[in-house]
């Protein structure tokens, strides 16, 4: 009899904490009008790079090796310290595990839904399938093969072609887009919204160098990913707004008036 009451309080504690959140990010959620504006710079930055992939896209394809390409390697692994090693496998450890990072991206989705972020959610899921698709149709047209030693030492044996970068791609289409919505939405000095941008901008700074210091893809591999992954986070932020903008499973707020 005393275990009924005990567990229907942490019912409660539990309701009341999950309700407690939805307030505080709801709380902090910009005007529609200033994410529009937000937004818009955003995707201002990230639409000069589609040229730029192409014309590197070409190049690589045509020159499979760059002695540029090496010498950046070369340069990345001189030093052979075990606490950068294990850094560099540690960034990297999400994009080498397709299943793990695949939980990560349904739960992160799961919460934004929870907190009444339904469209969010729905953007999370989805630019993470259409990079992945897109980064092995790209693989398959360049068909640049992957650094091989002598030229490089390769710290992580990995198959398949290597442009563009399939982590980097990956990394920007979760990470990336985690810390857009962060600048989109929320506003404020909250720790949770420090950890939404600081986390995510770490991993998408790091993921490129580590897969560089590796000896998994050459430099301009990691640069034609970052390019080609900033112009596919552009249209997917684009397309979201335009839908946030119409309302698209908006959910009411407490408190929010009609604009």
């Amino acid at each position: 009899m005393s275990q009924k009451p005990a567990r229907k309080q942490l019912e409660e504690n539990v309701q009341q904490a999950v309700e407690g959140a939805k307030e505080e990010v709801t709380a902090a959620r910009r005007p529609w009008y200033e994410a529009i504006h937000w937004g818009f710079i955003l995707i201002g930055v990230y639409g000069v790079q589609l040229t730029l992939f192409a014309l590197l896209a070409l190049w690589v394809h045509i020159h499979p090796i760059l002695p540029v390409d090496v010498a950046i390697t070369q340069e990345f692994q001189e030093s052979q310290s075990p606490w950068l090693r294990f850094t560099m496998l540690a960034v990297s450890y999400l994009g080498s595990n397709p299943i793990l990072f695949s939980l990560l991206v349904l739960l992160t989705a799961l919460v934004f839904w929870e907190l009444r972020l339904r469209l969010e959610a729905l953007v999370i899921i989805g630019l993470s399938v259409v990079s992945s698709v897109l980064n092995g149709v790209i693989k398959l047209l360049v068909a640049r093969p992957r650094p091989k030693a002598p030229l490089v030492e390769i710290l992580q044996v990995v198959n398949g072609q290597s442009f563009p970068s399939g982590h980097v791609m990956s990394y920007l289409a979760y990470f990336g887009l985690l810390f857009s919505l962060g600048i989109i939405l929320f506003r404020g000095k909250r720790w949770w919204r420090m950890v939404l941008l600081i986390i995510p901008a770490f991993f998408v700074l790091m993921v490129g160098p580590s897969r560089i210091y590796l000896g998994a893809h050459w430099a301009s591999d990691v640069l034609g990913a970052y390019l080609i992954g900033g112009v596919l986070l552009g249209i997917a932020l684009w397309l979201y707004l335009r839908l946030k903008k119409k309302g698209v499973l908006a959910t009411k707020e407490r408190g929010e008036k009609p604009v």
